[in-house]
């Protein structure tokens, strides 16, 4: 029984494992003469880059995605979104449910590790109700896209562009079917607005919408503390990347400074938004200010909430963090949130993360520094934002060498599977040891 134990992989290999083996399906896919136009360039890299970053739901690519890929290539590219927006894990779980499969208990571990989610019961429930959620709320975005998108495009392209816009939106995937993503569009109150309120949605995470659904639907007069700290500081960083951008990028004619004042805070809202996780632009980032740059790299850092779409450090790990920092300079001893005190598990999670992400980032960004000729700004940019699954560019991607392209597919695939996660799938290990050293402190700070 022991030795049967030992051959059961972690939770965390297994999803890593469900990520890299969805990867590699939709690389033979995208490889097929079937999905790419005759005469373009397209080679096997190029197909696991696409792959990965569709998966990953990032929106990083070396090619023009609407000139190079033809309908089914783009099908291809959705469904792979979809998978990875929602989560291989909690995908394959609901196809078992469909064929009336009943999911096991290890199973079940590894849906609590594809959602963030705190606890084993309610699980099913909860995915039966997240697969409704997701749907209805898709298919309402579509709908507002289709209203936008019919006054340019024929019936059956806008039905097509609506449907992949708003699932790409959702996921935070950051995929456009437009060739300079939403930069046409930059003045469009219904495009803009729809958008941002899907990546909202998308990135907030899965147990915070069913909390808030669950208070309507209820009554309940109380969220756990996991809505409430992601629901506090997504509000911070939308509200205070709105006021910076609009501040800095108010004169620059390059990119806000020739619109209407309403368009200003509706241009700057949408970038704040979409900078965290989406990938989307109206704006040309190779025209934004020393300092816009400078918010971007913070907030694409930061990333989504837990057991969302999105990726990064992510939104109550950088609160904890900053709740523990507040609470350390007014001398309390515990960490308190809304009343509520925080265990030191959490923390050194949080700072565990922390840590490992920032080892990683430093180490990637070395190494590309080392292979490309470009600018440190914009490879810095690019690295973050992959680690962030975001998807944001200054023009760097399709210049990478072939080297710096997989460093960049391996840096997305550890930002969608979670940096914590990826590190205890390659270095868990099972034995435990219950030695514990003599203590002596060390002089910090």
């Amino acid at each position: 029984m022991q030795s049967k134990a030992k051959k059961i992989l972690s939770p965390s290999k297994i999803l890593l494992l469900s990520f890299i083996s969805i990867i590699l399906l939709g690389t033979l896919f995208l490889s097929l003469p079937i999905s790419y136009f005759e005469g373009v360039e397209h080679s096997v890299l190029t197909a696991l880059f696409t792959s990965t970053s569709a998966v990953c739901v990032t929106g990083l690519s070396v090619v023009d995605v609407s000139k190079t890929y033809t309908y089914f290539g783009k099908t291809i590219i959705l469904i792979l979104i979809q998978l990875g927006g929602l989560g291989i894990m909690t995908f394959s779980s609901i196809l078992m449910l469909l064929i009336g499969k009943k999911i096991t208990y290890e199973e079940k571990k590894i849906l609590k590790e594809d959602l963030n989610s705190e606890t084993l019961g309610g699980i099913i429930k909860f995915i039966r109700r997240l697969v409704a959620i997701v749907i209805s709320i898709e298919l309402i975005g579509a709908f507002f896209l289709f209203l936008s998108f019919r006054k340019d495009l024929s019936l059956v392209k806008a039905i097509y562009f609506s449907i992949f816009h708003s699932i790409s939106a959702f996921c935070n995937a950051g995929f456009s079917l437009f060739t300079d993503s939403l930069e046409g569009f930059t003045d469009s109150y219904l495009i803009n607005i729809t958008i941002s309120i899907l990546i909202i949605l998308g990135g907030i995470g899965f147990a915070v919408i069913n909390s808030y659904l669950l208070f309507f639907r209820t009554k309940k007069k109380k969220f756990n503390l996991t809505s409430k700290l992601a629901m506090r500081v997504s509000l911070i960083l939308i509200f205070s990347g709105t006021i910076l951008f609009f501040i800095i990028e108010y004169t620059n004619p390059e990119t806000i400074g020739n619109l209407s004042l309403s368009e200003k805070l509706l241009a700057s809202m949408f970038q704040s938004v979409t900078t965290r996780t989406a990938g989307f632009n109206t704006v040309s980032m190779s025209s934004l200010r020393p300092a816009s740059i400078f918010m971007f790299l913070i907030l694409m850092f930061i990333g989504a909430s837990p057991g969302s779409t999105g990726g990064g450090l992510k939104t109550t790990t950088f609160g904890v963090l900053f709740y523990y920092t507040a609470g350390m300079i007014r001398g309390q001893k515990d960490i308190n949130i809304s009343n509520r005190r925080i265990s030191w598990q959490i923390l050194n999670r949080s700072i565990a993360i922390l840590v490992i992400s920032i080892i990683y980032v430093i180490i990637v960004i070395m190494s590309i520094l080392l292979i490309e000729e470009n600018s440190f700004v914009e490879i810095i940019f690019e690295v973050i934002s992959a680690f962030g699954t975001v998807g944001l560019s200054m023009g760097l991607t399709s210049s990478l060498s072939e080297y710096s392209r997989l460093i960049i597919i391996l840096t997305m695939l550890v930002g969608r599977a979670g940096p914590l996660t990826f590190a205890l799938a390659i270095g868990e290990k099972y034995k435990k040891s219950n030695l514990r050293y003599p203590k002596e402190n060390i002089l910090v700070g």
